[in-house]
């Protein structure tokens, strides 16, 4: 498995990806194009063309030439400064549960603390997350877009964190749009 960042040509693969990862799960957006498939897969779309875009931190597994995974995180705001927004992160259902999402996840967090990012958010399950550093946000002073979300608003701090760097975040333009 490699594991790169997006090109032009992975586009509508990932749109797949992301479409059969995201399809039947409970917690997925609902659909927002004719054509479907969970919101996730139009996000990304959305997100790419958005100024929050950082393409080094959009990220596909392959495996022998075909896109298996991948994952993104966009420029948010934390408190009127830059803090990264993860997600979505997807895997093609038939190499789930085989370390692929695992290897996205430590590609990605080392990019972005590679760019001096401070602080990675997502919202996801505590149990999965935790085990690449994430705790629950508000723990750290980061408010979530939507109370409601309590502990699975997480926030992952890296290298160049700094404690003061607190109060409520906003993801990418795109995300208001599910």
């Amino acid at each position: 498995m490699i594991i790169r960042r997006e090109r032009l040509e992975d586009v509508a693969d990932i749109r797949a990806v992301t479409a059969a990862a995201f399809s039947g799960v409970e917690h997925s957006a609902p659909p927002v194009e004719p054509d479907g498939v969970p919101g996730e897969a139009t996000l990304v779309g959305w997100l790419r063309e958005d100024p929050g875009w950082i393409p080094e931190l959009s990220l596909v597994a392959e495996v022998d030439g075909q896109v298996i995974g991948h994952v993104v995180a966009t420029r948010g705001e934390l408190a009127g400064r830059s803090a990264l927004g993860l997600g979505p992160v997807s895997v093609s259902p038939d190499h789930q549960r085989s370390g692929v999402g695992s290897a996205l996840m430590h590609a990605v967090l080392d990019a972005a603390d590679g760019l001096g990012e401070p602080v990675v958010v997502l919202l996801g399950s505590p149990d999965y997350y935790g085990r690449f550093g994430f705790v629950p946000a508000a723990s750290i002073g980061i408010e979530a877009p939507d109370p409601a979300w309590g502990d699975y608003f997480q926030a992952r701090p890296l290298a160049a964190y700094d404690s003061s760097l607190r109060g409520p975040f906003r993801y990418a333009a795109p995300f208001d749009r599910l």
